[in-house]
Formats: C-alpha cells, structure tokens, sequence
C-alpha cells in the first residue's frame, strides 16, 4: 500500500507543477511572445505620429512624396528604425512607412494580436489617402500582421519573410505539452486568411529557420488562392536571411513591376 501512496504523491505532485507552470506560461504569454523591451527609446527620433484606440504609434517615413507607398512591419524585438535604409534599398520609387508597434520604440500603449492588426488598418488608410497604390511588407511577427491587412485592405504587392501559418501552430512545435489551444490569447491565424491573398506576393523561406520552421511558411502558401513568388534559402537562418544576395535583388524586383 505504501507503494500505491508513494506514487499517487509523486503523481500529485507532478500534476501541481504541471498546472503552476502552466498557469506561469498562460499569465507570462505575451512577454514570449512579445519583445519591446529590446527597441525602446531608439537612437533615432521618430517623424510622425498618430492616434489609434487610445494609443500614440509613431515611426519614420523613408523618400516621402513617391506615388507608390510601402508599409513596414518587423518582428517581435526588432527595432524597426534600424531598417530604414534597408526597406528604402528594396523599393527606392516607394515612400516607406515604419511605425512601432503599441508599446515599442517611441509608442504607447500594449501589444496583442487585436490591437496590433487594428493599429495596422488604421496606417493603411491614414497612409492610403495619399499614395496611389500600397504595397505591404512583414517580416516574422510581422507577417501576421501584413496577412490581416492584405485580407482586408487593397493591397498592390505583399510580401513576406520567414512568415507562418499560425503562431499558435508554431507554438506548438516548440511547446507540445502545453495546451496552447485553449490558452493561447494571440494565435495569429494567418493560414485563414490566406484565401483572401488575391494580390501578387512574394514568400522568403529559411531552409535552417528553427523559429518559425520553413514547415509553417510552405503551409501559408498552400492556403493561398494564388501561387506566389518564393525565394528558399537553404542556409539561412530566421535572422540573417538579409545577408544572402538574392534577397535583396529579389525584393527589389517585386516592387518595382507593375
């Protein structure tokens, strides 16, 4: 009997920690997720800001006054006025927007999946008003908030680096014991609103991404209605995928046609 007692302890205790430290995880999701600790108060100074729900979202604006705009959205720690000349290199006949997200770099309020993709409609239309055509960039986090906004606005071109189908399904790859299905706030479900992708895109895969493994990017594209353009580098990683020469040459193609 005491044999019995002894494991059904140990099974009692094992069954507590399990549901502290999901509890942990559930209460400490968007700080996994979310990284603005890693871009406030950027060297430099932001050029404009506007109001959205409550929030101050500010950023930089790269060759203003070009017909075509190009919307800028980057990762979850990623300072974006660090990409400024970058983002102008691949669409020099662009104005290109960068703003931070809530909570990062120079703007107010917190990040979610809601407010992010709000806050992102919101600078398509302030910025739609006067440009021409928008196109739209996200990288990593960023693509998430890039599908939502193609789904929904008329966007030119979009394009997407290192993206996933759904953050929830990459989450999963990487924590399989935990029940994200049911926890997760902010599941980023880009692979349902794929269907809505009518507009050209072009996709860059990392053959070596171990943050969003290139698994989730392929099933991006099979759920889009139209076939896109795909760039696979083999030896990139989810972080230098700037490095390789055909990155640069590739994007600077798709925005420039017409």
């Amino acid at each position: 009997m005491s044999g019995w007692r002894t494991l059904g302890l140990f099974i009692g205790v094992a069954a507590c920690l399990y549901a502290a430290l999901v509890a942990l995880m559930y209460s400490k999701q968007r700080s996994l997720l979310f990284y603005p600790q890693l871009t406030r108060n950027p060297p430099l100074a932001p050029e404009f800001q506007f109001e959205v729900n409550g929030a101050t979202l500010r950023g930089w604006v790269v060759n203003p006054g070009q017909p075509r705009a190009l919307l800028y959205f980057g990762g979850n720690g990623e300072d974006i006025s660090l990409s400024r000349d970058d983002v102008a290199t691949w669409a020099p006949d662009h104005s290109v927007y960068l703003v931070s997200y809530r909570g990062y770099g120079h703007s107010s309020g917190e990040p979610s999946e809601a407010a992010l993709a709000a806050d992102a409609i919101a600078l398509f239309d302030h910025v739609a008003r006067s440009h021409a055509a928008v196109d739209v960039f996200g990288r990593s986090l960023g693509s998430g908030v890039a599908v939502h906004v193609a789904a929904v606005r008329p966007v030119r071109r979009l394009a997407l680096v290192t993206p996933f189908d759904s953050v929830l399904r990459v989450g999963q790859g990487h924590y399989p014991w935990v029940p994200l299905a049911w926890l997760l706030k902010d599941p980023f479900e880009s692979w349902r609103r794929a269907p809505k992708l009518g507009m050209p895109t072009f996709v860059v895969i990392a053959g070596q991404d171990n943050v969003t493994p290139p698994a989730h990017a392929e099933a991006l594209i099979g759920a889009m209605p139209r076939p896109p353009e795909v760039l696979r580098l083999a030896q990139a990683q989810h972080s230098n995928v700037q490095v390789f020469p055909d990155y640069d040459a590739a994007l600077r193609r798709f925005f420039a046609a017409d």
